[in-house]
């Protein structure tokens, strides 16, 4: 038998019952599953298996005969199975001949360059993906030169719930939902010190707040 590719790229999910086999790319992981086919050797033993367990005498020594047929054929059997499911699978993978890695041809291959787009990325994709994260860093630096404070008395502490119902209180005096006061304590600038209230002075150092 020829050499079979994708050694390294598949997992085999056969079973006695029959051969399945799931290909990943080695850029995106993509999974493409070959169609399953069914072992009729493998279900012929466990039929007779079956039959032995219940029957015993000449269905116990058939069911030994098809196990040791499946355990002698059972590797040619595999084979031809990986090899009918990598020609199946074929067309949906290139390999990339500067890398070596296989890759699924609907994604991550560049058929211009007939190379894989880890070796030679799509422009237009670069282009467009460098157009978003420009866009998304301008908006963050647009952002940030923006005072979104200024209407916020941050000397002022507030409590982020509401005592009462637990609500966000969204900064304000009073709570949104029920409509209950919001304990607030002023936060002096020079010392640090918090007072209950809204005073003009810092009744531990004396100077005025916001000064």
């Amino acid at each position: 038998m020829s050499n079979i590719p994708f050694t390294s790229n598949y997992q085999d999910l056969s079973s006695s019952r029959g051969f399945q086999f799931k290909f990943f790319c080695e850029k995106c992981g993509n999974g493409y599953m070959s169609t399953f086919k069914a072992n009729k050797l493998g279900m012929a033993a466990s039929a007779a298996s079956a039959a032995a367990g219940l029957l015993g005498g000449i269905f116990g020594r058939a069911a030994t005969s098809a196990q040791q047929l499946e355990s002698a054929v059972g590797g040619p059997i595999h084979d031809a199975a990986l090899k009918s499911a990598v020609e199946e699978i074929r067309p949906l993978f290139k390999q990339c001949t500067r890398c070596g890695n296989w890759v699924c041809e609907p994604v991550c291959w560049n058929k211009k360059a007939q190379l894989c787009e880890d070796c030679a990325p799509d422009l237009d994709e670069e282009m467009a993906a460098a157009q978003a994260q420009a866009a998304k860093e301008q908006v963050a630096e647009k952002a940030r030169g923006v005072d979104w404070l200024a209407e916020r008395d941050v000397a002022t502490v507030t409590g982020a719930l509401c005592p009462k119902c637990g609500a966000k209180t969204q900064g304000g005096k009073f709570c949104p939902e029920c409509g209950a006061a919001i304990a607030t304590k002023k936060k002096c600038q020079s010392c640090g010190a918090e007072a209950d209230g809204a005073p003009k002075f810092c009744p531990e150092c004396g100077k005025p707040y916001g000064a």
